[in-house]
């Protein structure tokens, strides 16, 4: 990448994230409604176990990934951190936030991620259930406009355990919606 794609100060852009993050006390900032320029890449990566790598470092201040998290934006199969004035690319593996623990309430299964997010699943929020290349099921929920959390093992384990046969498939019901894991004749 030549210099002119590389952000130049990720201070400077730090300082524009918080100033952007505190304007929106009541939820997360609304990135939706920014189109700011495009200014180059940062050094961000966010790994598949949804840790934030910063030029080579994992940055260990939670508070820190929240904020950054909350300025995330996808945009087809780029994500970026934007303010009002400006957007940078950045890495993801594989999604930017993982589901570490879920509840169920009056039949809503709601997650919460690793930057403090709370979801409930349904129409709005759908999962959804690939294949990894190891042949292992990799499960999704959407968190936020196009933005999922990968449902950690542990919390997908506990999902299989509440799952339901509905119309030759096996899946998990929430939020009135059933979202199906696998066809109920592979589970033998």
């Amino acid at each position: 990448m030549g210099g002119q794609d590389r952000v130049t100060s990720s201070a400077a852009f730090l300082q524009s994230a918080q100033a952007a993050a505190g304007k929106s006390a009541k939820g997360p900032p609304p990135v939706h409604l920014w189109d700011p320029p495009y200014c180059g890449e940062i050094d961000i990566t966010i790994k598949r176990d949804g840790t934030w790598i910063h030029e080579g470092t994992p940055i260990g201040r939670p508070a820190l990934v929240r904020l950054f998290a909350s300025i995330l934006k996808k945009e087809g199969d780029r994500h970026f951190l934007v303010t009002p004035v400006e957007k940078v690319g950045l890495t993801v593996e594989d999604t930017p936030f993982v589901a570490i623990d879920f509840e169920v309430a009056d039949g809503v299964v709601t997650f919460e991620t690793n930057v403090g997010d709370r979801v409930a699943a349904g129409p709005e929020h759908p999962i959804r259930v690939d294949l990894a290349e190891d042949g292992e099921p990799a499960p999704y929920v959407e968190v936020r406009r196009g933005l999922e959390a990968l449902i950690d093992r542990k919390s997908f384990y506990r999902l299989v355990e509440l799952g339901e046969r509905s119309g030759g498939q096996f899946g998990i019901r929430s939020g009135g919606t059933f979202f199906a894991i696998i066809d109920a004749d592979a589970l033998g």
